[in-house]
């Protein structure tokens, strides 16, 4: 190290500022920074137990600090999603049986003509599917172009920009897709036991 890396300013040629070591296997770091402390204390004859006589800092307990953040992070931002799932539902839910009451004479025409139950029930239940997977590519489409603009941004250093990653926007429109199937259960099996006669005299 000091023939490769030569110390500027120093007034002593043995004295070194740094050592680097890398344990063999990460889950032994403390022993690895255990035993390192016991090598230095004897060749410059302190107790390695001294916290004070030297300063260490160890990486793999740092990584594994950042790692329980961001698992943290996760964690919180999984249920945000969770919530805003289910209160997208109950919105799909609302708008599904507005267009259920508003519809009773058209529901009750159509079954008068000859229309089953199961097409009554298809027909809001696509409806409700529709909804939610347009409304989810619309907020995709959204996302992404707001990404796009802030790849010009510089943000702070060490971070890089929000991107759009594919498998996590398929998952998130195959949630929305499967919130707006249950969503729409409901109000469509409502549509559909409606009576021809009574939904005939709705105004």
């Amino acid at each position: 190290m000091r023939s490769d890396f030569p110390l500027k300013g120093e007034e002593s040629y043995d004295a070194i500022s740094f050592i680097y070591y890398q344990p063999y296997v990460a889950d032994e770091h403390l022993l690895a920074q255990n035993e390192a402390r016991r090598v230095i204390a004897r060749n410059h004859h302190f107790d390695f137990h001294d916290e004070d006589a030297f300063e260490g800092i160890d990486t793999v307990q740092q990584a594994q600090a950042m790692g329980a953040i961001f698992d943290a992070m996760n964690e919180f931002l999984g249920t945000v999603g969770m919530i805003t799932l289910a209160l997208g539902a109950i919105g799909v839910i609302n708008i599904m049986l507005i267009a259920v009451t508003e519809r009773t004479r058209e529901i009750g025409l159509r079954k008068a003509l000859g229309a089953t139950n199961r097409s009554i029930l298809l027909q809001f239940f696509a409806e409700g599917v529709l909804l939610t997977l347009v409304s989810g590519l619309i907020g995709m489409a959204l996302a992404a172009g707001l990404m796009a603009l802030l790849r010009n941004y510089n943000g702070p250093e060490g971070f890089d920009p929000p991107r759009l990653v594919a498998k996590t926007a398929i998952l998130a429109i195959g949630s929305l897709t499967l919130a707006g199937v249950a969503a729409g259960l409901y109000p469509a099996r409502k549509a559909a036991r409606l009576e021809p006669v009574e939904a005939l005299r709705q105004e």
